[in-house]
């Protein structure tokens, strides 16, 4: 229960950092598809942890419907937030074997 949490929090601020972003290269209307087809992954999250099952067709479909530019624009952006809070960077190495 409290992975879903911080799962969906990391999407959201995610969401709301990518947008900062695109507000200040794209125009709005392009901030505002991105956010919405970020958010539309929401469904994934109960997906996203160790030992879930399968994913839904509802997640499947958001994943095949997201702006991949945004997508990956917005790792890339998130990617940088433990640089701008004076933190390491997040080391990922080994989790994949929880999975």
């Amino acid at each position: 229960m409290i992975m879903k949490s911080v799962f969906g929090l990391v999407v959201i601020l995610t969401v709301v950092v990518a947008q900062g972003q695109f507000m200040a290269q794209y125009s709005e209307a392009a901030a505002q598809t991105c956010s919405s087809s970020l958010a539309s992954l929401n469904v994934c999250a109960p997906f996203a942890m160790p030992g879930a099952a399968p994913p839904s067709a509802d997640c499947c479909a958001a994943l095949q419907g997201v702006d991949h530019g945004c997508f990956c624009d917005t790792l890339r952006i998130a990617s940088r937030i433990p640089a701008q809070c004076n933190l390491p960077p997040l080391a990922c190495a080994g989790w994949y074997n929880l999975l």
